[in-house]
C-alpha cells in the first residue's frame, strides 16, 4: 500500500485520493461542514490553519495543515527517489 504524506507526521492511502483541493472556495467550505456534520471528516491540522483538504473515495474527507502543491511536491519527491534506489 502506498502512503500519501499529508504533514505532521499524518499519512493517508494514496489509492484512495479522489482529489487534494484548497479550502478557500465556498462550494469546498460547504463540503467540510457536511462531513464535520455527518462525522466524515479527520481533521490532522493539530490546531493549525487548514490549507488542504484531500478527497477520499469513501467520503470521508481530510484537512491538512500544509498547501496541496506540497503535498503533491513531497510525494513525487519520495516517488523520484523510489526510482533512483530501484535503478541502483
Amino acid at each position: 500500500m502506498e502512503s500519501l504524506n499529508i504533514g505532521l507526521g499524518n499519512y493517508a492511502s494514496a489509492s484512495r485520493v479522489i482529489a487534494i483541493v484548497s479550502p478557500e472556495s465556498a462550494p469546498v467550505k460547504r463540503m467540510i461542514q457536511e462531513a464535520k456534520d455527518k462525522g466524515l471528516a479527520i481533521d490532522s491540522t493539530f490546531g493549525r490553519r487548514t490549507r488542504a483538504v484531500v478527497v477520499m473515495d469513501s467520503g470521508q474527507i481530510i484537512l491538512s495543515s500544509i498547501q496541496p502543491s506540497t503535498i503533491i511536491l513531497r510525494n513525487s519527491n519520495k516517488k523520484l527517489d523510489t526510482v533512483e534506489d530501484e535503478k541502483e
